[in-house]
C-alpha cells in the first residue's frame, strides 16, 4: 500500500498540492499502491508540459522508483548550515575582481566629547572612534550608555532579541586596558553594536525570529561576529529580523520605525534599522537577500551597505538563499559603513562563495573623477521622492560630477528570475514546512514565508535552472553596462534596480535624502524618511561608499534624529 504522507510529497515535487490533487485519483493511487498516468497527466497542466499516454507509460516505473530515493534524502538530517554543493559566482560574468592590496586611509576626526549624552548616542561611528582613541570616553562608557538606551526604548521599539551584556561589559573592559596601555585597534575598538539575530553568538540565542526557533542556541560564532572581535568592537545586542528575514514581524511583536511607532521598521533588517536610528548602538550588522537592507534603512532613515555577493563571509549566519544573501553594515554614514566593511570582509574557507577581494579606501579621495550615471526612466516617474532624488542629483553637480542619463537591462524577465530565491529559500526550510513547523510562525498571509514554501515545492527542477541560466545572462548585460559607468544612482526602489543588483550581486548603499512632514502625524516631530541609492560596479565597494561619503559630506539628513513616539 502506498504510503499517503510520501505519495503527497511526491505530488508535491511533481507540482501537485492535496488540495490539487483529485480525492479520487489519490483513492486509485492507494489501491494501486503506486503512482499512475493519470497522476502524471494532473502533473502537466502544473508544470505547462503535455505528454502522450505513451510517453506517461514509459515514465511511470521511474518515477514509482524516485518515491524510495526521496524517502532517502529526507532521512539524512540536513541543518540549514549545510549548502548546495553549487555556488553562485558574481565572476561568471566575465568580471573579474581587481588586484592588490586593502587599505584604510583614513585620519579620526577632531572632536570635543558632547555635553550631553544624548548626543553622544547619535554620533558617527569616526566620531565615537576619534573619542575613545584620545580618551575623552571610555568603551565602557558608551556600552553603557547603549545598554541604558536598549533597556529605555526597546519596550516601545521592540528591536532587541537578547542583549548581550556579559559579554558587552567584558569586550569593553578589555577594549579600555588595550587603550589604555596604547594598543588601540583601529576605527572600531570599543564601538558598541548590533548583530541581526541570524547571526550566531556562542553562548546566546539565535533565533532566526520566528517561533520555532525561538530557543536555538548555534555554538559558535559568525565569521563576522569574529572579526568584528578582533577589531575590538563590543556586542551589545542580538537584535530582531522578521521571521525567517522577512518583513518586521516576528515571534514576540513589531519592531517599530522610531520616526513614527505607528508603523513598522520595514525588514528583514527590522532590529538593525531601528536600533541604528533611534541611537541604540553605535551600529549594526544586517543582511540582504532582496532588500533587507535597502529597505529598512529607508524606512528608518540610516544608511545602509550591501556588499558586493561574496566579499564577506556568510558563515555562522542563516541560509535564506545561497546565492543572494549578503551581509553589510547599517551606520549613520557612509565613512562608517566603510569602516565596517574594512573590518568584515575577506576570503573565508568555511564560505565558498568568498573570494580575496582587495577594499582600498580613501576617506580623503576626490570623487570628481568617478564616472556617475543615474537611471533616467526612474527619475522620470511620478512619485513621492521625485523632488528629494532630483535634488540628490543637483548635489552632486554641486560636487563637480555630471551625472549621465543611463538605462539598466530591460529584455530578460527578472521578475521570473526571482523564483531562484523561493526555491532557495524553500530548500533551505524545507524540513520545517514538511513537518508542520511552519504553522508556529505568526505570519501566515500569502506574503509570508510558509504560503512561499509550500508554493516554491511546485516550481519545477529544470525552470531553477534555467532561471539561473538567465541569471547568467543578467549578469553579462550587467557588465556592458557598467563599462561606461563606475556608480549610478538611483531611486530606491525604482527602476528595477532592487531586483535586478541582488541577482547580479553588485554592492549598492542606500541614504537618507529627505524626511517628509506626516500630515495626521500624532506629534509634530514624525517624519517619513526617504532615501535614495548608489549602486557600483561588481567588487568596487570603495567608489560606492567614497561617492556617498562625498554626498553626505555636502548634505546633513544622516544627522537628523528621530522623535521615537
Amino acid at each position: 500500500m502506498l504510503d499517503r504522507r510520501l505519495f503527497l510529497a511526491y505530488c508535491s515535487t511533481l507540482g501537485l498540492g492535496s488540495t490539487l490533487f483529485p480525492g479520487a485519483l489519490y483513492a486509485k493511487a492507494q489501491a494501486e499502491g503506486e503512482i499512475t498516468t493519470e497522476a502524471i497527466a494532473a502533473a502537466e497542466q502544473i508544470a505547462g508540459l503535455t505528454f502522450t499516454e505513451a510517453q506517461r507509460e514509459m515514465m511511470v516505473e521511474d518515477l514509482n522508483e524516485r518515491l524510495e530515493d526521496y524517502a532517502a534524502m529526507r532521512a539524512v538530517a540536513l541543518p540549514n548550515s549545510v549548502r548546495p554543493a553549487l555556488v553562485f559566482d558574481p565572476r561568471v560574468s566575465g568580471m573579474l575582481p581587481p588586484s592588490g592590496e586593502s587599505h584604510l586611509a583614513w585620519t579620526s576626526p577632531p572632536i570635543q566629547r558632547p555635553a550631553d549624552d544624548e548626543t553622544l548616542a547619535f554620533l558617527t561611528v569616526a566620531e565615537l572612534a576619534s573619542l575613545v582613541k584620545s580618551r575623552q570616553v571610555t568603551a565602557t562608557e558608551l556600552t553603557e550608555l547603549y545598554l541604558a538606551r536598549l533597556k529605555k526604548y526597546d519596550p516601545v521599539l521592540q528591536a532587541v532579541v537578547t542583549l548581550t551584556e556579559d559579554r558587552a561589559r567584558e569586550q569593553a573592559s578589555r577594549a579600555d586596558a588595550e587603550i589604555s596601555a596604547g594598543n588601540w585597534r583601529g576605527p572600531l575598538h570599543g564601538i558598541p553594536y548590533g548583530a541581526k539575530d541570524l547571526l550566531a553568538v556562542r553562548g546566546y540565542k539565535t533565533t532566526w525570529g520566528a517561533m520555532p526557533y525561538r530557543d536555538q542556541v548555534i555554538d559558535t560564532d559568525a565569521a563576522v561576529v569574529e572579526k568584528l572581535e578582533a577589531a575590538g568592537a563590543v556586542l551589545v545586542a542580538k537584535l530582531t529580523l522578521g521571521a525567517l528575514a522577512w518583513g518586521d514581524v516576528w515571534y514576540d511583536g513589531t519592531t517599530k520605525n522610531p520616526w513614527n511607532i505607528e508603523e513598522g521598521s520595514s525588514g528583514s533588517s527590522a532590529g538593525p534599522g531601528a536600533a541604528v536610528a533611534a541611537g541604540l548602538v553605535g551600529f549594526a550588522l544586517g543582511s540582504e537577500t532582496l532588500g533587507s537592507i535597502v529597505s529598512p534603512s529607508t524606512r528608518n532613515g540610516v544608511t545602509g551597505h550591501r556588499p558586493t555577493f561574496g566579499t564577506v563571509s556568510k558563515y555562522g549566519a542563516m541560509a535564506l538563499s545561497w546565492s543572494m544573501d549578503k551581509l553589510g553594515p547599517m551606520a549613520r554614514a557612509a565613512e562608517d559603513c566603510a569602516l565596517i566593511y574594512h573590518a568584515i570582509h575577506g576570503q573565508d574557507a568555511r564560505d565558498p562563495s568568498t573570494l580575496s577581494v582587495p577594499f582600498a579606501y580613501d576617506a580623503g579621495r576626490d570623487v570628481t573623477g568617478l564616472r556617475v550615471g543615474f537611471l533616467e526612466a526612474a527619475f522620470s516617474e511620478d512619485y513621492d521622492n521625485r523632488e528629494a532624488d532630483a535634488q540628490t542629483l543637483a548635489v552632486l553637480r554641486g560636487l563637480g560630477i555630471e551625472p549621465v542619463p543611463m538605462k539598466l537591462p530591460d529584455d530578460l524577465p527578472v521578475g521570473a528570475m526571482l523564483l531562484v530565491l523561493e526555491v532557495e529559500a524553500a530548500a533551505a526550510f524545507d524540513e520545517l514546512t514538511r513537518t508542520g513547523g511552519t504553522d508556529l510562525m505568526v505570519r501566515q498571509e500569502k506574503n509570508a514565508w510558509p504560503h512561499v514554501f509550500r508554493t516554491a515545492r511546485m516550481v519545477p527542477a529544470v525552470e531553477y535552472v534555467q532561471a539561473n541560466r538567465l541569471r547568467t545572462l543578467l549578469m553579462q548585460r550587467m557588465v556592458e553596462v557598467m563599462r561606461d559607468v563606475d556608480v549610478f544612482v538611483t531611486p530606491s526602489f525604482g527602476g528595477g534596480s532592487l531586483r535586478i543588483t541582488n541577482l547580479t550581486g553588485h554592492p549598492s548603499i542606500t541614504v537618507p535624502n529627505a524626511f517628509h512632514p506626516l500630515e495626521d502625524a500624532a506629534g509634530a516631530a514624525r517624519r517619513r524618511p526617504a532615501s535614495i541609492s548608489f549602486v557600483g560596479g561588481l567588487y568596487q565597494d570603495a567608489d560606492v561608499l567614497a561617492l556617498a561619503a562625498a554626498y553626505q559630506h555636502a548634505t546633513d539628513f544622516h544627522r537628523q534624529r528621530p522623535p521615537i513616539r
